[in-house]
């Protein structure tokens, strides 16, 4: 079991080299990523203007132990939207969440909003 989980404005700021990417940097090796939140990363890669060759070379580079977001996460995620939805939380954000409780692990976010969750889960901020 790995102890972080990484949301995607955490590996975002690593490829756009942003305040707190450092700290990301340092727990990769050891952190997991649900496959939902390499959607967003890749969506956003795709937004800036990368193409789908570059965008897949990014997320090759970064080396990331990528999680299949399952039935059992599928149902978890579905079940956070009661306590996340005044925070308006997305389906993303709640993937990560599902994956860290379902590992009891730590989730590292750049997402201060996360601060205000009322959950049994660790919340790391990068900046």
């Amino acid at each position: 079991m790995k102890d972080l989980v990484l949301d995607a404005s955490a590996v975002l700021a690593v490829v756009n080299s942003e305040p707190g990417a450092d700290i990301v940097a340092a727990c990769m090796m050891d952190a997991v990523i649900s496959a939902v939140n390499v959607a967003e990363v890749l969506s956003r890669l795709s937004d800036f203007g990368l193409d789908g060759k570059a965008c897949r070379a990014v997320l090759a580079a970064l080396n990331l132990r990528v999680i299949p977001f399952d039935e059992a996460a599928a149902i978890e995620a579905g079940e956070l939207r009661a306590a996340t939805r005044y925070l308006g939380l997305s389906l993303g954000d709640r993937a990560c969440l599902a994956l860290a409780r379902s590992l009891k692990a730590g989730v590292v976010t750049a997402d201060r909003n996360w601060s205000r969750l009322a959950l049994d889960i660790e919340v790391r901020f990068i900046r």
